[in-house]
């Protein structure tokens, strides 16, 4: 028989192709977006227009933190999985606009917990970030690490969130994991993040802010690597008192952290060097100070999510980079 996910977020950059992925598998899926204009509004229109291109897809425009909307999706709907992707994101912004971060993680975050509790689906699955990680230096992260000291108001509510979630799988028998997710990139990304704002400066000439004075590293995860972990996670249920080799299985509940990362850090100047290669031309360099909230280095172990699905990310930077930047050409028409 047919399945069906809930995926909120998605007209979001994960979001899309995450249901994208779902529908190509045989899913039915229910859309939740808000189309928020925290970034350009057209973006978000334009891939639930191609999501709308498939039957098996339902597109629904409401904020998730607004009462009783998911409580009425989960009625109506019945679904076998929720992929909860909808959030607030940004380090940075949430600097300048911490309230928006309550409202869509924390409230929005809740109204879906609420609804499960009424209507249980077999699965739920809720992205975290690796932001969590915080003022952490032993690398590579795990699971298992302690992540008490976040280092951004965007961090500190992903980390309640999952808490929030383990809560809810304690009480109500809710088996959830909760991905970690470490800097996404690929076509159709967020203009705010690094990669589309660096190539956007460099083929228009234009001068590009590196942080830190380039001393800075990410485990940059391509976007198919990072759908394909999401789709095989679904099966891979947390059941109480079942755990599998080095698992953060909670001992009191059905409840799962797992890094979806590759498990190989790119350092920033390397990462700019692929976005030149693919534009073909150099870019103009502003060295600048670390910004407040951000961290000089990320770095997933990602031996937990290849036991649980059998393999790991492992798209090499220069290939997505091409990717995404032909992308870029092609829809800018740059």
């Amino acid at each position: 028989m047919t399945r069906t996910a809930l995926i909120t977020g998605s007209a979001g950059f994960i979001g899309y192709f995450t249901a994208r992925r779902l529908l190509d598998q045989g899913w039915r899926v229910i859309g939740l977006d808000a189309m928020t204009d925290y970034y350009e509004v057209t973006l978000k229109e334009r891939r639930h227009a191609m999501l709308n291109q498939s039957a098996g897809f339902s597109a629904v425009t409401e904020r998730l933190e607004t009462r009783g909307v998911l409580l009425d999706l989960f009625n109506q709907h019945r679904p076998d999985a929720v992929i909860h992707l909808a959030a607030q994101a940004g380090v940075r912004y949430s600097i300048d606009n911490p309230r928006s971060y309550v409202e869509a993680n924390l409230v929005g975050t809740f109204e879906l917990l609420e609804a499960a509790r009424a209507v249980p689906p077999a699965h739920m699955l809720l992205a975290s970030t690796s932001s969590v990680y915080g003022a952490n230096t032993q690398m590579p992260y795990t699971e298992a690490d302690k992540v008490d000291s976040q280092m951004s108001f965007y961090a500190a509510t992903k980390k309640a969130t999952e808490n929030m979630a383990h809560s809810y799988a304690h009480l109500y028998d809710l088996p959830i994991t909760m991905f970690r997710f470490f800097t996404v990139y690929g076509p159709w990304g967020r203009p705010d993040m690094a990669h589309f704002k660096f190539t956007r400066a460099i083929l228009n000439n234009q001068p590009i802010d590196v942080y830190n004075h380039g001393d800075m590293m990410r485990d940059f995860t391509y976007i198919d690597d990072l759908t394909a972990a999401i789709s095989a996670l679904i099966d891979a249920v947390p059941e109480r008192d079942n755990p599998v080799a080095g698992d953060s299985l909670s001992p009191v509940a059905p409840h799962r952290i797992v890094n979806i990362g590759n498990g190989a850090p790119v350092r920033l100047m390397d990462f700019i060097a692929a976005i030149e290669t693919a534009c073909g031309t150099k870019a103009q360099i502003n060295f600048k100070d670390m910004q407040p909230g951000d961290v000089p280095a990320t770095w997933a172990d990602a031996t937990l999510l290849e036991t649980l699905t059998g393999k790991r990310p492992a798209t090499p930077i220069q290939t997505g980079i091409d990717a995404f930047v032909a992308w870029y050409r092609d829809y800018y028409q740059t």
